[in-house]
């Protein structure tokens, strides 16, 4: 039977010649210049976090575009907020590592892509037109807090919660043909190589999950409970309400007790929900912040 190192190793290869034969440049690979789709949203419109409130009812159908297209900069100004903190907390490991071994390697891979991720982001932001969604002072510094301390099976759930929520999206996304052709071809290449970094994760916190004891397995969970409600809370700014005349706290509120919203976030967290609870990472008061974000 093979060990868990080789094992590792054998992911990480596969990952890294996966890597080889689909990576993408989204500088070259997408017309950031093509003009916009006139009456497209940037989003199902189910998916919107107004959507069946009365709140969207009395938006025009050119209001709700805007909203859609608001709630997309604010998910990839999230985005790129999280890659920074992943970026660094895999360079921080990597710091520790054997630089001859694949799991090293593919983690510098993953890093190379987030780069390119997070300029894709960065130029879908500046292509809608939008501002960019800053975390708030207190999720601010909790991200400093975890790019700075996260190890272990808390790093890589953490890694997970993120890339699967917004995996969920960008999936439905890029399959839907009425979208603009913008978001659907960001959401293309995000999905594809997201797929690689999944895998990784996923394999990385089995073996952290093996290996670590019981006190450390219930800080984890904590810390994992937390990343959640921040991520959830983090994917629409209360400030895009703005864009279409809504109060931002008006809106967030309604958001909140939107039951299609709830159920939205509810199936985006699904697959890493019921992946990080078979883990054992979900429990005792970690469980309670996942339940107040609404992911469960």
């Amino acid at each position: 039977m093979e060990t868990a190192e080789p094992q590792g190793a054998a992911v990480a290869e596969r990952l890294l010649t996966s890597s080889l034969r689909t990576s993408y440049d989204p500088v070259v690979e997408i017309d950031w210049d093509a003009p916009h789709t006139p009456g497209a949203y940037w989003l199902p419109p189910h998916r919107s976090s107004l959507y069946g409130t009365p709140l969207w009812s009395g938006l025009s159908e050119e209001q709700r575009i805007e909203l859609t297209k608001h709630e997309v900069a604010s998910a990839a100004s999230a985005g790129l907020w999280f890659e920074t903190i992943l970026m660094q907390m895999l360079i921080r490991q990597y710091y520790d590592d054997d630089p001859t071994s694949r799991q090293a390697q593919y983690a510098l891979t993953e890093v190379a892509d987030e780069c390119r991720h997070s300029i894709m982001f960065g130029r879908l932001i500046e292509a809608t037109g939008c501002p960019v969604y800053r975390a708030n002072a207190v999720d601010h510094w909790l991200g400093r807090y975890l790019k700075a301390t996260a190890s272990g099976p808390r790093m890589y759930a953490a890694i997970l919660i993120a890339e699967e929520i917004l995996d969920a999206f960008q999936r439905e996304i890029m399959a839907d043909e009425s979208l603009q052709p913008l978001i659907r071809m960001v959401s293309r290449i995000h999905v594809v190589e997201e797929a690689r970094h999944v895998r990784f994760a996923r394999d990385e916190l089995a073996r952290q999950v093996a290996a670590t004891g019981p006190i450390g397995m219930a800080f984890a969970r904590l810390l994992v409970g937390r990343a959640a409600y921040t991520i959830a809370n983090r994917l629409v700014n209360p400030k895009a309400y703005a864009a279409v005349g809504i109060e931002p706290e008006v809106g967030r509120a309604a958001a909140r007790a939107n039951p299609h919203w709830r159920e939205t976030l509810r199936w985006s967290a699904s697959r890493v929900y019921d992946h990080l609870a078979s883990a054992g990472l979900v429990a005792g008061p970690g469980r309670l912040l996942w339940t107040r974000a609404g992911l469960i």
